[in-house]
């Protein structure tokens, strides 16, 4: 890759930031386990699948069509 492509330094920039962050690293990986324990922890046990739930399978789609219709 050439040296003065776009990519590249993109590249580099971001490389060099990062290897030279001391307190960015800290808060980056505390963004990383607030964003797993939203996205995994919660959605496993506060948000059941509620349509697999309470609908036969193969018949999800007509299941939410009734639902929204009888709402």
């Amino acid at each position: 890759m050439k040296k003065n492509s776009f990519l590249y330094r993109a590249f580099d920039l971001y490389y060099d930031g990062f290897r030279n962050m001391r307190l960015g690293k800290t808060l980056w990986l505390i963004i990383g386990i607030k964003l797993f324990i939203i996205f995994i922890i919660l959605k496993l046990f506060f948000f059941p699948n509620f349509i697999s739930q309470h609908s036969e399978k193969g018949k999800e789609a007509d299941f939410v069509a009734t639902e929204v219709l009888d709402r």
